[in-house]
C-alpha cells in the first residue's frame, strides 16, 4: 500500500514523502541525508515548479538524490538556502516555533536615523500584525547607500521588506548572510558546496536535534514519522574542517566579499 491505498505495478511514489506498507507493515526508507549551501542569485524563484518563473531553483540543484529547498527568498532576494532532504531538519529550521536566528544585510537607497533602525526592534506596524527584528545595527554608508544588519526569527512573506517600506525605505538589496549557524562567506551567486559535517551538527544543535549528531561519510539511518534521523546519520563533507561558532566575518567584510563575487 501507498498511503493507505493499493498499489498497482508501474505506481511511482516519492520515498522520502509517501507512507509504504506491506501486509500493513511500515516500510522502513533509508535515504542517503545530504545537505547543502547554496547562494541564490537574484531572479531566481525558491519553488521547484513554477511555470510562470523565468529561472527555478531547480536548476541548480545538485545532482543525485532529490532535494528541497529551505528557508525561502524572494525573485528579488538573494544569498543563503539550505538544500536537504532531512525533513525534520528542513522542518525545524523554517517553522516559528523553533525561532532559529536568520540574518540579512540590507542596502537601502536613502540614509536611515538611529531611531528608524531601534525601531526595526521596537516593533513595525504590518497589515498581517507588527513585526520586530530580533536586533538591527546600522552597518554603513557608502554614496547614496545605507547598509543595515537585521537578525529575524521570524519568516514570514518578504517581512524585512516590508518592515523597512513602512519605515519609508526602499529596499535595494537584500541579502541572507546566515541561517541558524550556516553562514553565506564567500559562495559565488548561484555556487552551491556540500556542508561539513561539523557544520551539519551545529545545524542540529541550533533546532534542537541533540540526539542525532551527523558524522562524517555517507551513509543512512532509520527515521520517525516526521522523518527526523535518528541515532548518528553520516553526511557529505568535503574533507575540510571548520569549527562552527569559530570567528565571524563582520557584515561589511560579507558585503565587500558579496560584491566582489557578483
Amino acid at each position: 500500500e501507498v498511503d493507505g491505498h493499493l498499489a498497482r505495478l508501474g505506481d511511482q511514489v516519492d520515498p522520502l514523502r509517501a507512507r509504504i506498507s506491506v501486509d500493513g507493515q511500515p516500510v522502513p526508507v533509508h535515504p542517503e541525508l545530504r545537505y547543502f549551501a547554496f547562494n541564490k542569485p537574484i531572479g531566481v524563484t525558491t519553488t521547484m515548479r513554477d511555470r510562470h518563473a523565468e529561472r527555478s531553483i531547480a536548476e541548480f540543484m545538485p545532482p543525485g538524490p532529490r532535494l528541497f529547498p529551505v528557508g525561502r527568498l524572494d525573485r528579488e532576494s538573494e544569498g543563503l538556502i539550505v538544500l536537504t532532504n532531512d525533513g525534520e531538519l528542513a522542518h525545524r529550521l523554517q517553522h516559528p516555533r523553533y525561532g532559529v536566528e536568520k540574518e540579512y544585510l540590507v542596502e537601502l537607497s536613502s540614509a536611515i536615523s538611529g531611531a528608524e533602525v531601534r525601531r526595526l526592534t521596537a516593533g513595525v506596524a504590518l497589515d498581517d500584525g507588527p513585526a520586530r527584528a530580533l536586533s538591527a545595527r546600522l552597518v554603513g554608508r557608502t554614496g547614496g547607500r545605507t547598509a543595515v544588519g537585521v537578525v529575524m526569527r521570524e519568516g514570514r512573506k518578504r517581512e524585512v521588506r516590508r518592515m523597512f517600506d513602512a519605515l519609508g525605505h526602499r529596499v535595494e538589496r537584500l541579502v541572507r548572510v546566515r541561517l541558524g549557524s550556516l553562514e553565506l562567506h564567500g559562495l559565488a551567486p548561484g555556487q552551491s558546496r556540500p556542508l561539513e559535517p561539523n557544520e551539519v551538527t551545529a545545524l542540529y544543535r541550533v533546532t534542537g536535534l541533540l540526539d542525532a549528531t551527523p558524522r562524517s561519510g555517507r551513509a543512512t539511518g532509520s527515521r520517525s514519522d516526521r522523518g527526523a534521523p535518528q541515532g548518528k546519520p553520516r553526511v557529505q563533507g568535503s574533507g575540510r574542517t571548520r569549527k562552527p561558532g569559530g570567528s565571524r566575518e563582520t557584515l561589511d567584510q560579507r558585503a565587500a566579499a558579496q560584491r566582489g563575487g557578483q
